[in-house]
């Protein structure tokens, strides 16, 4: 449904004199279409839900980046609407905000186009990184480990406990990693917990035989960031 509502919202800028542009070759609504194919094909099941790219570029090529260039501003808005859309529609969760670029590859033929998408946490906040490749993104005030389901990050390790351990947010935005009473421990680069421990940026916390990365939140340094390219 997202893409039949971002089909009727182009109607409203792909009209007059662009109208003429459009009647052949590449369409817009070709783009919205093959991004919504790469958040399915790239979806993978988290912890806490099903995770979707946030962050894509599309490519064209030369002759339909031009044919593009003056609703380029207005398409970028509509599809990260159509990828914000049709998340919501099949139940997916993105680590950060969504972002759409477009680019130019000069060995794309006119008429095709690629689409690439990639999970990118929001940069103002700390994640956990699993052997997998999936983060965590540490958006509550604490993060419990364990194998209970109810835990924010449960773990289907026999070695980890119930509850097993939590990361929880100290001051001055910084995170401290505790053991909860499990049996086996937990240690913090290879060093087992005696006490709660201040996280420092690329810390390895072990539960079992589970080790998960702790990644900082970098520091702002007031830079925005464009929609294409």
């Amino acid at each position: 449904m997202g893409i039949q509502k971002f089909e009727r919202r182009l109607e409203r800028f792909v009209e007059g004199a662009f109208a003429r542009v459009f009647r052949s070759g590449l369409q817009p609504v070709e783009i919205g279409r093959r991004l919504t194919r790469e958040i399915d094909l790239r979806r993978t099941v988290a912890p806490r839900g099903v995770l979707a790219p946030n962050l894509f570029q599309v490519l064209l090529s030369e002759s339909d980046r031009a044919k593009f260039k003056p609703i380029e501003e207005e398409l970028v808005k509509e599809l990260v609407s159509v990828a914000q859309e049709h998340a919501k529609q099949e139940g997916y969760t993105f680590l950060g905000p969504v972002g759409v670029s477009i680019g130019t590859d000069t060995s794309l033929r006119p008429g095709t186009l690629l689409v690439a998408g990639d999970m990118v946490p929001d940069q103002g906040s700390a994640t956990l990184t699993l052997p997998d490749g999936r983060r965590v993104l540490l958006d509550k005030p604490k993060v419990t480990l364990g194998r209970l389901p109810e835990c924010e990050l449960a773990l289907a390790d026999t070695g980890v406990s119930r509850r097993h351990a939590e990361v929880r947010r100290g001051p001055d935005n910084t995170w401290v990693v505790a053991d909860l009473g499990s049996t086996n421990g937990t240690k913090l680069n290879g060093l087992r917990l005696d006490s709660p421990r201040q996280l420092k940026d690329g810390d390895e916390i072990t539960v079992g035989s589970t080790s998960v990365r702790f990644e900082a939140a970098p520091i702002s340094t007031g830079a925005g960031r464009t929609g294409a390219t």
